[in-house]
């Protein structure tokens, strides 16, 4: 018999599976906490279980952690992690070290289906969905290896909750679109959202779509949701489809509506993603585009002059164009922010995951 996977799992499932082995609901509390507080990995190590239940959970369930197959350190303290998963298929995690928080950033599929054409994890393709234990097992395996300083040390069944985490910034900006793995990706987020000491409530996760216009009404009516970025990167359909081919399907007025229809809560803004390509999206003019895009909204947009990659055929505009390109948005007095690359040496900044080992 193959061993009931408990990572993943929300409160409601782990109640079903104990019920039927004729255990209370509050057995279930105790290996939600286990599991996603405590951070344990061998359930014989759950010490408020009788023996007789830890060793039945040892025998018939397991929690399985991404593996960590290589870490690469950025001079700019940030970290990639190759991630091997049970079966084989490799994913890419990036910790970013911030002041007061780090960010980590999550993939939700291995590869993606999507085919932008300046993003390198598009040459991969889409090998499959992640599922939700796979997704929240990048956060705690980013974070334990990222403890200040911790030693990191990934070792099956070893419990390291005694260790101080720090807070965190999530973001699903990893590979893979993640409204294309919808189901997984927002249960994904209540399983965090409830991991408290990792300090990662939804007003602390961001998801970035390149715009699946149906998920992105769906994701408005979630009761626990992430905040929504928008990877918009150019202002007609022309040269949107060149670069993102899925604006084929839901071009920029539909993607615009969709927008200006979701249900922001008090103090939150959308987000937009803007990476400006040299000579091809960088203009004056597109920049007015953006302007009237996205005026009236409550939003923000984050400049990012492109990630070099190899295989890819565009170029970094130079640095007074996206200062001009910035001065425009602010001159009409929409908050734009110029977003600083991070790890672009070890190939973990945006657009540049493609599970590259040297």
């Amino acid at each position: 018999m193959v061993p009931a996977e408990l990572l993943g799992l929300e409160k409601k499932e782990l109640v079903a599976l104990l019920a039927a082995w004729g255990e209370p609901p509050y057995r279930a509390d105790q290996l939600f906490s286990a599991i996603y507080k405590q951070r344990l990995r061998d359930p014989e190590a759950i010490s408020t279980f009788p023996r007789a239940l830890r060793a039945r959970l040892a025998a018939e369930t397991r929690i399985t952690w991404p593996l960590v197959e290589q870490v690469f350190l950025s001079m700019d303290g940030t970290r990639r992690y190759l991630l091997r998963l049970d079966d084989g298929e490799t994913i890419e995690t990036v910790l970013v070290p911030e002041e007061a928080r780090d960010t980590i950033c999550i993939s939700t599929q291995a590869g993606c289906p999507l085919n932008c054409g300046f993003c390198l994890t598009a040459l991969l393709g889409l090998k499959r969905n992640l599922t939700a234990g796979e997704i929240v097992g990048q956060a705690l395996v980013s974070a334990e290896c990222g403890m200040r300083n911790a030693e990191c040390e990934i070792q099956s069944g070893t419990p390291h909750s005694a260790l101080r985490i720090p807070h965190y910034n999530l973001v699903f900006m990893g590979m893979g679109e993640p409204l294309l793995n919808y189901d997984a990706t927002l249960k994904a987020v209540r399983l965090l959202a409830a991991c408290q000491p990792l300090g990662i409530t939804t007003r602390r996760m961001t998801l970035s779509t390149a715009g699946v216009v149906p998920n992105i009404e769906a994701l408005g009516k979630e009761a626990v949701r992430p905040k929504l970025a928008i990877s918009l990167n150019a202002t007609t359909d022309e040269v949107r489809t060149r670069l993102m081919p899925i604006n084929k399907k839901w071009p920029i007025k539909r993607l615009m509506e969709a927008c200006r229809m979701f249900p922001l809560r008090p103090g939150e803004r959308l987000t937009f993603e803007y990476v400006l390509l040299d000579g091809l999206n960088d203009t004056p003019a597109d920049a007015r585009r953006l302007v009237k895009l996205v005026g009236g909204l409550r939003a923000k947009v984050n400049l990012i002059g492109w990630n070099p990659g190899p295989e890819l055929p565009y170029r970094t505009p130079p640095e007074d164009r996206v200062l001009a390109f910035q001065q425009v948005l602010a001159d009409a007095q929409i908050s734009a922010f110029i977003r600083k690359p991070r790890g672009c040496d070890i190939f973990a900044a945006c657009g540049q995951l493609k599970r590259t080992v040297a």
